[in-house]
């Protein structure tokens, strides 16, 4: 057993609202720079719909993620090392802008500069790649709250083979939000699909990043990857993609898009998993045993022998104490009302959804069901105005078991709590989904009213490691300092702030620097924003 620990996020869909304040703070911090115009490495969509690129999960199409051969061995769905060197000159599967969009602005200096006079002054819509006047026709958001749904979101993946059940007339159309970032997987597409080995997952805490030093711009990964969160920058020629906001999440310090989120709904907590297991668990031959053999993979930390075994392979003693605590542990092992987005790509994605919950007492109502019936509430999941069909498509590989226990999970906190506000007895049992009281408490607590230490359980780094890191390897040549890079600092940052990133009290007091890891691949921390 190789224990390893990732750092991982849930998201509870019932509480986005579609603000896209994630999108916003994150486009400044990460991608408000030349050459990134087009990119979001946080967005949030709107479903049904076509996503952002579009149609991007199709792998039909795209041939993104893994696929298993005749012997039953993994391989990429793109195909042999061969036919990707045949066509490392001309990718076939990879989007075009149209797919994004061709990103935009407004000649709002003519807008300034006219001259006086009767008519109202118009302003023209000019790309921001050309500069010449165009006429949009798609975008990042096209497709807010179902706008353009009647002619676009049939287009959905996911919705294909349901077209008939689904019908998006006014009475019967549904839909939620769904924000994206990477999914810094355990078994990423992106980094077996990088020819020069400059995409990397982090030993320390599972990210995935690109080193713009090896990155030599095939792009390779951005059609590997199945959810389309590697992007490519034309003014540098390099690849880049979420962070992770590692920087951040060194220092203790939740994402920039968990902790600007209005609706409050991130978590954010470490996993421990066993690594010699992620292989076959991606290997399972059913698709819809992919959901169970992840979770086959993560370890309980509340285990004395896995914490015992953890501590004696190298993790921290308050990183195993942060496993214990950690909101995404709880929503995904141990109440498991989280699922994977497309665990059939068999990427075996570290980014988890709590599924949404449509409001079941006025579908109870609206259905006929009788509300002292205890069956009442769990009845009328298959009834609700969101397909679960659907639900299964995008959580489960289109298996409903999962997508319906989460439910009915939910559905029984919901019927309990309000039974208790309104002093009444609930007309559902925890033991009725295999919880006990306690349990539903608890997932109340976590959804509900859950304090910001509650959601965001980030142990900082542990700078020492960075420190004898730094002692070792020489530092000269950081891709960062290139303009137009990641750090956009021009001729770099002055040596002496590119120091630390400080940590919050209760930290190591220890500066974060940087640093090369075993392979000498570059782990740098900088106090500058990257805007």
């Amino acid at each position: 057993m190789r224990i390893m620990a990732q750092v991982c996020m849930v998201m509870n869909l019932d509480k986005c609202i579609g603000c896209h304040t994630c999108s916003v703070t994150c486009k400044q911090t990460w991608t408000n720079r030349p050459g990134m115009e087009y990119v979001y490495f946080n967005n949030v969509e709107t479903k049904p719909g076509l996503g952002y690129p579009a149609r991007y999960e199709d792998q039909e199409q795209w041939k993104g993620g893994w696929t298993l051969d005749r012997k039953g061995r993994l391989t990429l769905k793109a195909g042999s090392r061969v036919k990707r060197l045949l066509s490392i000159f001309c990718n076939p599967d990879l989007p075009t802008i149209e797919d994004y969009h061709e990103p935009y602005s407004y000649d709002y200096a003519h807008l300034i500069t006219a001259p006086a006079g009767t008519k109202a002054t118009s302003i023209s819509t000019r790309s921001a790649l050309t500069g010449r006047e165009m006429n949009p026709r798609w975008g990042a958001n096209w497709e807010d709250d179902l706008a353009g749904a009647p002619a676009r979101a049939l287009e959905d993946p996911n919705i294909v083979a349901m077209q008939e059940k689904v019908k998006l007339d006014f009475e019967s159309v549904f839909m939620f939000y769904l924000p994206r970032i990477c999914e810094h997987c355990l078994n990423p597409s992106c980094v077996a699909s990088c020819p020069s080995g400059a995409m990397y997952k982090r030993e320390e805490d599972g990210i995935v990043l690109v080193d713009q030093d090896r990155c030599r711009g095939w792009r390779f990964c951005v059609s590997g990857c199945p959810y389309k969160k590697v992007y490519f920058n034309h003014r540098t020629g390099k690849a880049e993609k979420c962070t992770f906001c590692f920087p951040r999440v060194e220092a203790g310090m939740p994402t920039v898009c968990s902790e600007t989120c209005v609706g409050r709904l991130r978590y954010l907590g470490l996993m421990l998993y066993d690594a010699d297991r992620v292989l076959a668990a991606a290997a399972s031959k059913d698709p819809a045993d992919l959901y169970e053999a992840q979770l086959g993979v993560f370890l309980d930390p509340a285990d004395r022998s896995v914490a015992a075994e953890a501590e004696r392979q190298g993790i921290p003693h308050d990183w195993v104490q942060a496993a214990r605590r950690s909101p995404t542990y709880a929503l995904i092992a141990r109440h498991r009302v989280a699922l994977p987005l497309h665990p059939e790509y068999r990427t075996m994605p570290m980014v988890w959804y709590v599924p949404p919950l449509s409001p079941v007492a006025d579908v109870t109502a609206a259905s006929g069901y009788d509300d002292a019936d205890p069956d009442a509430v769990f009845a009328a999941i298959d009834t609700l105005r969101i397909p679960v069909e659907y639900l299964a498509n995008l959580f489960a590989a289109g298996e409903v078991g999962p997508v319906r226990t989460a439910l009915r999970r939910l559905a029984m906190v919901r019927a309990v709590m309000r039974a208790h506000q309104l002093g009444q007895h609930p007309a559902v049992d925890p033991a009725d989904v295999d919880m006990s009281g306690d349990d539903a408490e608890d997932l109340f607590r976590l959804l509900a009213i859950a304090r910001y230490e509650d959601r965001y359980v980030v142990p900082p780094a542990h700078a020492e490691d960075a420190g004898r890191l730094l002692a070792q390897h020489d530092l000269s040549g950081c891709s960062l300092e290139v303009e137009g890079g990641p750090g956009m600092g021009g001729a770099g940052p002055p040596a002496e702030s590119v120091a630390s990133f400080h940590l919050r009290p209760g930290g190591t007091g220890e500066p974060s620097v940087a640093g090369r890891d075993r392979r000498g691949r570059l782990h740098l921390r900088v106090t500058e924003s990257p805007v």
